[in-house]
């Protein structure tokens, strides 16, 4: 009882107390509401126009798009495919919902009709598209696969949003025309012409060296131009590469060692007790076997002409006797040694004809093939003797033949080039002589094979050669690591450039890379380079070693810039140029005191030139190049009438007109407002998406949800 009366006596105390303890639950529901702010931006990549695209279905269709592109395409470049449309379908959508536009289920048949009428899966007996064939599809991928019918879904929706698309365009271009006073302006501009003379003072007139820019100008004429300016956040970066290449060393190693396999050799056998003579390159005769064992590029066992050799064999081996050899000798990264192993007179093309008989197993074959291989060379050897006994039945024979190509031809094959047909059939063609008749084996089957005639016979030569790729020793390999090694622990407290030039290393800087990117200039696909410079705990001055293909790469985060305007060093380039020239322009203007086309040509040591026919479509002067500002000053004097100076995108000009030829009058103007409107709907086309695009709100948080 004394402890309830204390605690009625102290009830205010209580409810305080009690008030505070919902006051902290409530701050602590904030703080990790806080978190679950962050959850949601976890799970959303982007938002627009107020649609959210979740992490999870985009993701999803990363994966797929990954898959149909193929092994050679990267995550991120799926992703920013997969980003693109979606953004796309987003903001056409915001345009659908405001006019009401939708495809219904008829809509959306006709739909897939078209886009499916020539899939053979869909097609009836008669080759028609059979929408039963389509239902039975749909129902059996959705009672078998919950991801290939996502994927289907994905797909209609794709078909219903282009279908869209194509619809609201054409309601665009259906409110755009040319008028009449449209086809005349468009008119007047190609028609009214003038000639003029003119003097150019260029800007190159006066040295780059004698004009100096500094940082505040830039700045103001990046606030001035913002729009021009703006950019997102960007990182920049400084690199040292250090790449695993083959020394001096290794490649006077590699060409040693081939100049060893030229002659025979002597080995102690440890079997026999003896020495045995192993036979060099150039004794051996299975040339074949021995280029095999020793080179790093397999035989070829073709005959070449001597336009179809490199240069060093063409001009050291193809005139030389068989047998000889040549080398070693350095060419696209290998060391190479090459014996001339035989040579003929062979045709640089051949016509021929043939018929082809497949078996089981061969690449012709097909559901009807049933002879096996004894079979069908029987079938073969038969048929040949037919034709060797008549020629005329050789057309009668075709239906034998699975070549339904060149049965259409009387089997005849076309004037080929050596290398146009497989080893087989080419060898027997080219090695031959015409009206020769064989049986010849190949993958596709047997082949009965009549040359009918040959062009063009000169010297070919086949080739043996034994190819060492030029690479890095294991020595060679171990000094890089530790260079790389020795230079990253420099630089742990000394300045990046000053190490890298006392070792003279070449420091390659890259400026502005983005959170989405992931080529990097110099070092191609470095996506975990990207994502190393974006990440928090990075900082400016920060080195980190990479593992790059065949070697390191020591990078420094040189520089965070924010989103906004481009920083003051990264516009220079820019700027610079675009500074100068409006400075050049005030010196000439201030200096030049000349008010007729001989005084300045005089004063400036520059020669008066001449333009005709210039007109307002294409404001190009002959000899000064684009320069619509001087042409438009020319179209506002009257002729014989001399301008004052006027600053162009070259230099400065005085310009004078020396005849004005006005735009012939037409009674209508029709097919010039026709052109105008042809303009226009072109346009939308091209411009339309670009527009709804750049007035769209778009939250873009791939960075947060995709690595």
């Amino acid at each position: 009882m004394a402890v309830l009366n204390k605690i009625r006596q102290r009830s205010l105390f209580l409810i305080l107390i009690i008030a505070l303890a919902l006051f902290s639950f409530v701050l602590s529901g904030l703080f990790q509401n806080s978190g679950a702010l962050s959850a949601k931006a976890q799970n959303v990549v982007a938002t627009i126009n107020g649609k959210e695209i979740s992490r999870e279905d985009f993701l999803r269709k990363v994966e797929f798009a990954q898959r149909q592109m193929g092994p050679s395409v990267t995550s991120t470049q799926a992703m920013n495919r997969v980003w693109e449309q979606e953004v796309r379908q987003a903001v056409m959508e915001s345009q659908y919902e405001k006019l009401g536009f939708s495809v219904e289920r008829d809509q959306m048949r006709d739909l897939l009709k078209t886009n499916l009428a020539s899939s053979p899966e869909f097609q009836n007996e008669a080759g028609m598209f059979d929408e039963n064939k389509l239902n039975e599809y749909i129902a059996n991928i959705k009672a078998t696969s919950a991801e290939a019918y996502q994927q289907w879904i994905d797909y209609e929706n794709s078909i219903a949003a282009t279908g869209m698309q194509q619809e609201y365009i054409n309601m665009v271009k259906a409110g755009v025309t040319g008028t009449l006073a449209e086809g005349k302006i468009e008119h007047d501009l190609e028609g009214n012409k003038v000639d003029i003379k003119y003097v150019q003072v260029p800007f190159t007139s006066i040295p780059d060296s004698t004009i100096t820019v500094s940082k505040s100008e830039i700045s103001s004429y990046i606030e001035s131009h913002k729009k021009q300016f703006e950019v997102e956040a960007s990182r920049d970066i400084n690199f040292v590469e250090f790449r695993e290449v083959a020394s001096l060393e290794d490649e006077k190693e590699i060409s040693a060692g081939l100049s060893a396999m030229l002659n025979n050799s002597v080995v102690y056998n440890d079997i026999t007790k003896a020495n045995d003579t192993v036979l060099g390159f150039a004794n051996v005769t299975d040339n074949e076997a021995y280029v095999n064992t020793h080179s790093d590029i397999k035989y070829n066992d073709a005959y070449v002409f001597k336009s179809g050799l490199s240069k060093p064999l063409a001009d050291n081996l193809f005139d030389k006797e068989v047998g000889a050899v040549y080398g070693p000798y350095k060419e696209n990264g290998y060391f190479k040694l090459s014996k001339l192993v035989a040579e003929t007179m062979m045709p640089d093309s051949v016509k021929s004809r043939h018929i082809l008989i497949p078996f089981v197993g061969s690449r012709a074959a097909t559901a009807e093939t049933v002879q096996n291989k004894v079979e069908a060379k029987k079938t073969a050897d038969s048929a040949m003797a037919i034709i060797k006994a008549n020629p005329s039945k050789f057309v009668d024979l075709l239906d034998l033949s699975a070549d339904k190509v060149s049965n259409e031809k009387e089997g005849v094959l076309d004037w080929y080039t050596y290398n146009a047909m497989v080893p087989e059939f080419r060898d027997y063609t080219f090695q031959n002589n015409t009206g020769d008749i064989a049986v010849v084996e190949t993958d596709f089957g047997f082949h009965i094979i009549e040359i009918l005639d040959q062009k063009s016979k000169e010297k070919a030569v086949k080739v043996a050669t034994i190819a060492r790729q030029i690479e890095p020793s294991e020595a060679t390999i171990d000094k890089v690591f530790r260079d790389a090694s020795k230079f990253e622990i420099a630089v742990g407290d000394q300045d990046f450039q000053e190490v890298a030039k006392t070792n003279n290393y070449t420091v390659r800087p890259v400026k502005g890379i983005e959170i989405l990117q992931e080529n990097i200039p110099g070092l191609s696909n470095q996506r975990q380079i990207v994502k190393w410079t974006f990440e928090e705990e990075t900082q400016v001055g920060d080195v980190k070693r990479f593992n790059i293909p065949g070697g390191y790469v020591l990078v420094q985060l040189s520089a965070k810039n924010k989103a906004g305007l481009m920083s003051v060093e990264n516009a220079s380039a820019i700027v610079v140029p675009e500074i100068r020239k409006e400075k050049k322009a005030e010196l000439l203007k201030s200096r030049i005191t000349a008010t007729t086309l001989d005084a300045l040509a005089s004063a400036e040591k520059q020669t008066i030139r001449t333009a005709s026919a210039i007109n307002m479509k294409n404001p190009t002067i002959s000899g000064a190049g684009r320069e619509p500002i001087i042409v438009g000053a020319a179209f506002g004097l009257n002729e014989g009438e001399t301008s004052k100076l006027l600053v162009g995108n070259n230099g400065v000009y005085m310009v004078q007109v020396t005849k004005v030829t006005p735009a012939v009058e037409l009674d209508s103007y029709q097919a010039f407002a026709n052109r105008v409107g042809q303009q226009k709907a072109n346009a939308v086309n091209s411009r339309l998406y670009q527009a709804l695009r750049e007035a769209s709100d778009i939250e873009d948080n791939r960075a947060q949800t995709v690595q």
